[in-house]
């Protein structure tokens, strides 16, 4: 599937500030599954850009601001083309030691997979066994049955909201509310098959949705969703949001273990004190 997306984040700010360096993932990550064939981005006010990877090898841009000229405006525009090859997310081998669930890695995949493998600092593991208890008692022993059934299974106990604050809510918060954006579902669904063994990561990304006929058309917005590491198989994508793995309508920017490490867009400003600010975002994502 090709898509073409333009997405604009705008802060504006009550009075003039200046900007200390700002790390970027916008630009989609490039992989067997994903091509990406073209990627603009625009800067105001305009900043030295330095394009880098980060230790995860996302691609990072740097941008680095004149930091004598305050400004009441920042605004960052990506424009880009991608090429999303994933129409079948089921087309993949196991290696026998995983067919079957539960399963372990190998040496050199535990040493490689070992930061994926790690609950977050704020994840106590009491309330994710008992979350497991409760809502799959009964878990296949087949590992690709399984993920699904787990992915189902957050999808099931929680209810959508939107939360345009920043923040990851704590996966024994998310439990204990019952509700969470994406982001949120993705970092329970990841702490979950952590507590299981299985290695998992958060990704950051787009999705692009077809319209339907006769039902309004939600405004696009960032989306995020995980990832798990299975022998043979490779990186496979989940998303809990929607209780689906992840096919070609899913385009992946950044990846990591830690989900608040990959924040699009990552800098401090220079304000006087009692400076407000706001943040507009829009985003579109059409299928070629």
């Amino acid at each position: 599937m090709f898509l073409r997306l333009t997405h604009v984040t705008r802060y504006s700010y009550s009075t003039g500030v200046t900007f200390a360096p700002h790390a970027l993932y916008l630009r989609p990550r490039e992989t067997s599954r994903q091509r990406l064939h073209s990627f603009a981005l625009t800067i105001s006010p305009p900043a030295r850009r330095i394009a880098t990877t980060d230790p995860l090898d996302n691609a990072l841009d740097w941008a680095y601001f004149d930091a004598v000229l305050p400004v009441n405006a920042l605004e960052f525009r990506s424009e880009l083309m991608v090429e999303t090859l994933d129409t079948n997310p089921f087309d993949f081998f196991l290696t026998p030691s995983a067919l079957s669930f539960p399963f372990g890695y190998n040496a050199a995949e535990s040493v490689a997979l070992a930061p994926c493998l790690a609950l977050r600092p704020d994840s106590a593991g009491a309330p994710l066994h008992d979350w497991l208890a409760r809502n799959l008692p009964f878990r296949p022993t087949d590992t690709v049955t399984f993920l699904g059934a787990l992915n189902t299974a957050v999808f099931r106990s929680l209810r959508y909201t939107r939360r345009d604050e920043e923040g990851i809510q704590s996966a024994g918060d998310t439990i204990a509310r019952g509700t969470g954006s994406c982001r949120d579902y993705a970092v329970l669904l990841i702490e979950l098959c952590r507590t299981l063994g299985l290695a998992a990561r958060f990704v950051s990304g787009y999705l692009y949705e077809a319209p339907l006929p006769g039902q309004p058309v939600s405004p696009p917005a960032m989306h995020a969703w995980a990832e798990v590491y299975l022998p043979g198989g490779g990186w496979r994508g989940l998303d809990a949001t929607r209780g689906i793995f992840c096919d070609d309508a899913f385009v992946a920017v950044a990846h990591a273990a830690v989900a608040e490490s990959v924040n699009p867009i990552q800098g401090a400003i220079f304000a006087p004190p009692g400076t407000t600010s706001s943040l507009h975002t829009h985003l579109i994502i059409d299928r070629l």
